[in-house]
């Protein structure tokens, strides 16, 4: 052993001692058996985390610039996009992060759905991931706000004014949550630090015991097989491989095909038609100006058509306060979604046909619901968007019934080769 090895594993044993570095390592990545058997889908997770290390640095670095007033706000972007060095390309890389974010980590739920990852003995890897949603989407609806556009402020002004649908104490809770009575600098200002300091570290939090959870249990597979009950004679998994270095750097080359992708939205559709950034934000907040269509960002649109979808007033309540629990509810409802599922097997691949065509319609509809959020509501969309979200919540409050009425195919004992 050379004199550098011997110093480093003397420092090494010295903090070791004192932190368990090394027993962390071994435990999360080098002597961490994952499934041999994972695919293309399970990619969408260590995409997730590529993303969340982009909006942390972006973000650090975008606000340094920028100024949570509500006459400074809307300048100090254009300021970074024109006057900052590659400020542009800080200011897209992290608007493009945003979309991308949403994107993978749907990708990822859906997969948790069509293999089963939330089942026993996962559900609280399941409720950590879901709650990682939420804060997502909260974090999303306060960045939103920031750039100070048209958009983002009539955007903003709408869903904070759904809090005022709630009985009794709702006009005076949507004061509160602004600081005003309308949209204004002061609500800019908290929304900032909720953007920059409180959900992000909440985010991390969420993120890492997700992994924690994760670790402990072990990864699921596509075919459901736990890799944990076939092992060698020193206990390591016959069906598994370690983490570290054959997924770490076994997936550089897709981590690279997926950078590639950003950086062609980044450089040539950043504001993606509309979608990702919209018109009538490139225009400074104006209260007399109201947009065309006043839409939420793409990745919050489904849930905008559940809440357009309740047109009609019920037990003295009006249609508002329906769309609010209705939007509500679909957020909430997948919390419970390990204790809907009777099914004995975890994956679709054995599973019967009715949680196929289940699971088929509910994506199918939550397309249609994200592109009728993008549009003005006519009649009939708004039957379609009811049909859809009857279709939404139907998956996940029959689920019991089918998945336990169904026939399902043997599971294997091993990962198949």
């Amino acid at each position: 052993m050379s004199a550098v090895q011997e110093s480093f594993k003397n420092v090494m044993s010295w903090i070791d001692a004192r932190l368990p570095v090394t027993e962390a390592y071994e435990k999360h990545l080098a002597k961490y058996y994952a499934p041999k058997n994972l695919n293309i889908w399970y990619y969408f997770g260590i995409f997730a985390f590529v993303v969340l290390v982009n909006q942390l640095l972006t973000g650090i670095w975008l606000t340094m610039s920028y100024v949570p007033t509500g006459d400074g706000a809307f300048a100090s972007v254009e300021y970074i996009m024109r006057d900052v060095d590659y400020g542009w390309l800080l200011r897209y890389m992290h608007s493009t992060g945003a979309s991308a974010f949403f994107v993978v980590v749907y990708l990822h739920m859906f997969r948790g759905l069509m293999y089963g990852s939330y089942q026993k003995p996962r559900e609280l890897i399941w409720i950590l991931g879901m709650l990682v949603y939420v804060a997502l989407m909260a974090e999303g609806f306060f960045g939103y706000i920031l750039p100070w556009g048209n958009m983002s402020f009539w955007g903003g002004q709408v869903i904070v004014s759904l809090v005022g649908a709630i009985p009794i104490i709702g006009d005076s809770l949507a004061v509160w949550v602004r600081g005003d009575f309308n949209m204004s600098g002061v609500t800019l200002s908290r929304f900032f630090a909720l953007h920059v300091v409180l959900v992000p570290l909440l985010l991390l939090v969420l993120v890492v015991l997700h992994v924690l959870a994760l670790h402990e249990i072990g990864s699921n597979n596509p075919d459901g097989v736990d890799i944990k009950a076939k092992t060698d004679a020193d206990g390591k998994p016959l069906d598994g491989m370690p983490f570290h270095p054959y997924l770490t750097v076994g997936k550089l080359p897709q981590i690279i095909i997926f950078m590639f992708l950003f950086a062609t939205v980044i450089f040539f559709y950043p504001d993606g038609g509309g979608y990702l950034i919209e018109h009538p934000n490139y225009e400074p907040a104006n209260p007399l100006k109201t947009p065309e269509l006043i839409a939420p960002v793409w990745y919050y649109t489904p849930f905008y058509s559940m809440l357009r979808a309740a047109t009609f007033p019920l037990f003295g309540m009006d249609a508002k306060f329906w769309g609010l629990v209705t939007m509500a509810g679909a957020i909430v409802l997948p919390f419970i979604l390990p204790w809907l599922d009777k099914s004995p097997v975890k994956s679709i691949r054995y599973k019967g046909l009715a949680s196929k065509l289940f699971l088929a319609f509910f994506v199918i509809a939550f397309f249609i619901l994200g592109y009728l959020g993008t549009v003005h509501p006519t009649p009939v969309k708004t039957l379609v968007a009811q049909v859809c979200t009857a279709i939404y919540f139907a998956y996940f409050l029959l689920m019991p019934w089918y998945t336990s009425v169904e026939k399902t195919k043997p599971v294997p004992e091993r990962v198949p080769s």
